[in-house]
C-alpha cells in the first residue's frame, strides 16, 4: 500500500483512505494505544484490503483490533464492518443500539442502498456487506467509555444526520471522530479561509432540530479537533460550528419552500436548488475552481442531499410534528 494512502493525524491516530468514488472522499480512523487498536469507520466492503494493507504497513495485525466502531451504519461508514470482524478474531463491534440489528442482519441495508444507487452500481462501488456475529455486538449507550489500553474512547449520541448516528471522543487528543454529525469538508476546496464545511442530508432519517442539539452536545465537550470521515483532521471546531449550522438550518428551509408545491417535479427542483445553493456556498468561501469543477466534485452530494430533502418532505407530511 502506499504511503500516501495513510498519514498519522494526531498522536496515535492514523487517517486511512478508502477508495470510495475517489481519494479523498471517505475515511477510516486507526486508533493505536500500546499494542491495543481500533478502528472508527469502516468504508464500504471494498475497502477491507486497502484497511488490512494499512495495519501491515504500520507493522500490526488485525488480531491486535479491540472494537470496530462505525458511527453509523450508512455504507460508506460501516459497509466493511461484516469482513473486518470476520478477519479481527479478537474484535467487537460497538455501534449505536438501532443501528445494530441493520449490521448483524444487512439486508435492509443492501436493499436500501441498491433503491439509492441501483444494484449494479452498488455493487461495483461499495461491495456486498457480510453480517456481524450477534455475539460480537455491543450496543453503546450514551456516554459509555471503551478502554483503548489506557486510551478511553467514550460513545456520543448524536442524531439529526442519522436517527443512529453516534460519535467518539478520544480523551487523549480531546478530539471526537465524527462520522457526518460535524459535516463534510473535502480537502480539495480548503484554502487560505480554511476548510469548508456543508452538511450531508442524505437519505432517510435526516433531522434539523435534532441535529442541531447535537452540535451543541458535542460542542459542550470542548473538543480541539474533529476527526471527519469527510475528511481529515479539523482543528479548532469552535470557529466552524456556527458555518454548520447555518448549513443546516439553510438546507432545511430550502426543502421547506417545497412543502405548497406540487410533488411533480419536486425532485428535480430540490436537485437544483441543492446545486446552486453549493455551489453558491463554495464560491463565497472563495473556492477558485472552475464552477463545472466544483459540480463535478459535489456530484454525488447534491443528488444524495436533494434525495434525503425530499425523503424528510414525504415524512413530515405523513407525521406533521417530524
Amino acid at each position: 500500500m502506499a504511503q500516501s494512502l495513510f498519514q498519522e493525524v494526531a498522536e496515535g491516530i492514523y487517517c486511512i483512505e478508502t477508495g470510495l468514488y475517489r481519494p479523498g472522499l471517505a475515511a477510516a480512523y486507526l486508533i493505536r494505544s500500546g499494542e491495543q487498536l481500533a478502528l472508527i469507520d469502516t468504508g464500504p466492503a471494498k475497502a477491507v484490503p486497502l484497511l488490512l494493507a494499512a495495519l501491515d504497513a504500520l507493522g500490526l495485525g488485525p488480531e491486535q483490533i479491540a472494537y470496530i466502531m462505525p458511527t453509523h451504519v450508512h455504507l460508506d461508514h460501516a459497509g466493511a464492518a461484516g469482513h473486518l470482524m470476520a478477519a479481527c478474531p479478537r474484535a467487537y463491534l460497538v455501534i449505536h443500539p438501532k443501528g445494530a440489528p441493520h449490521l448483524i442482519d444487512p439486508s435492509r441495508l443492501i436493499a436500501g442502498a441498491s433503491s439509492v444507487y441501483g444494484e449494479d452500481n452498488f455493487r461495483a462501488l461499495f461491495g456486498l456487506p457480510l453480517p456481524v456475529p450477534a455475539e460480537r455486538v455491543i450496543s453503546a449507550e450514551d456516554g459509555q467509555t471503551f478502554e483503548l489500553a489506557g486510551r478511553s474512547l467514550t460513545f456520543i449520541d448524536t442524531p439529526g444526520h442519522a436517527n443512529h448516528h453516534g460519535c467518539f471522543l478520544d480523551r487523549s487528543t480531546q478530539g471526537i471522530f465524527s462520522g457526518d454529525t460535524f459535516g463534510i469538508a473535502y480537502q480539495a476546496f480548503t484554502n487560505t479561509q480554511g476548510p469548508w464545511l456543508f452538511a450531508p442530508t442524505t437519505p432517510v432519517a435526516f433531522d434539523p432540530d435534532a441535529w442541531l442539539l447535537s452540535l451543541d452536545k458535542l460542542m459542550g465537550y470542548r473538543p480541539q479537533a474533529m476527526y471527519l470521515t469527510h475528511y481529515g483532521r479539523l482543528d479548532r471546531p469552535d470557529r466552524q460550528v456556527e458555518t454548520l449550522r447555518r448549513g443546516i438550518r439553510a438546507l432545511a428551509d430550502l426543502a421547506l419552500r417545497e412543502e405548497d408545491q406540487p410533488e411533480g417535479g419536486r425532485e428535480i427542483r430540490l436537485r437544483t436548488a441543492v446545486r446552486d445553493y453549493l455551489l453558491a456556498q463554495a464560491q463565497a468561501h472563495g473556492v477558485t475552481l472552475a464552477e463545472s469543477e466544483i459540480l463535478n466534485l459535489l456530484s454525488l452530494d447534491i443528488e444524495l442531499n436533494a434525495q434525503g430533502l425530499e425523503v424528510w418532505l414525504k415524512r413530515r407530511a405523513k407525521h406533521p410534528a417530524a
